[in-house]
């Protein structure tokens, strides 16, 4: 199997896409963020789907940075590592609400709901365990996911390689992530899905643009027994 930059970059593209696919179906499928939840077959399920959306996501995002790294400049780095972070953040409070969470919802409910409140649990039968540093994961991971995706956007739509509309998708979709937080969590989850819809936008326009730069050789070669025709 020959492995090139373009056909790496092309399986970025379709990353992003498959993770902005999955980020929307999960939005009203995802049961409530309370330890009565966890240990359902629901709950299973949105989070093995999410840890997948997650490493894809990465995998995207890091493609659509690296195809206009000089394009994007400093703002695209800051963007791109802010962004990537809450990928890196995702992943491990997914693995922790998937498979640590639920064994400890019996023995320690308050812990457990306490952890899901930090990321958008309604509190339940009891969220009042202080969890040190993990406290502020929530604020972390609510800068990095809107700060990191409003640079990264604007620096994509500045640099013009890919399409500008699912780069402006993107601003306005974490320009609108705020107000998630008005409103409960099956009504809120609907301000992700222009995030969702961005990355899936930016990488079909990775993934077509990679596959016309590949096809351009094929079409425009000339065999050397024309190419001695032409020149007599």
């Amino acid at each position: 199997m020959n492995i090139t930059t373009s056909k790496l970059t092309r399986a970025a593209g379709l990353c992003a896409m498959l993770a902005g696919l999955i980020y929307i179906i999960r939005q009203p499928l995802h049961p409530l963020f309370d330890v009565s939840a966890v240990n359902g077959s629901n709950w299973a399920i949105m989070g093995y789907l999410t840890l997948g959306m997650s490493v894809l996501g990465l995998a995207g995002v890091t493609g659509i940075y690296l195809r206009q790294v000089k394009e994007t400049g400093l703002l695209g780095l800051i963007g791109y590592l802010l962004f990537g972070s809450w990928f890196v953040l995702l992943t491990a409070v997914i693995f922790a609400q998937t498979l640590i969470m639920p064994p400890l919802a019996a023995e320690s409910p308050q812990f457990v709901n306490s952890f899901l409140v930090i990321f958008g649990g309604s509190g339940g039968t009891g969220g009042n365990v202080d969890l040190g540093v993990l406290g502020t994961m929530g604020p972390v991971s609510f800068v990095l996911y809107v700060l990191g995706g409003l640079l990264l956007g604007i620096a994509i739509f500045r640099a013009g390689i890919l399409s500008r509309w699912a780069a402006a998708l993107l601003v306005v979709g974490m320009v609108l992530t705020p107000l998630a937080s008005v409103f409960p969590q099956t009504r809120g989850s609907i301000f992700a899905v222009p995030v969702g819809l961005a990355l899936v936008w930016l990488g079909y326009s990775l993934w077509s643009e990679q596959r016309r730069n590949a096809a351009r050789p094929a079409t425009g070669m000339q065999s050397p027994k024309l190419n001695q025709t032409l020149a007599v």
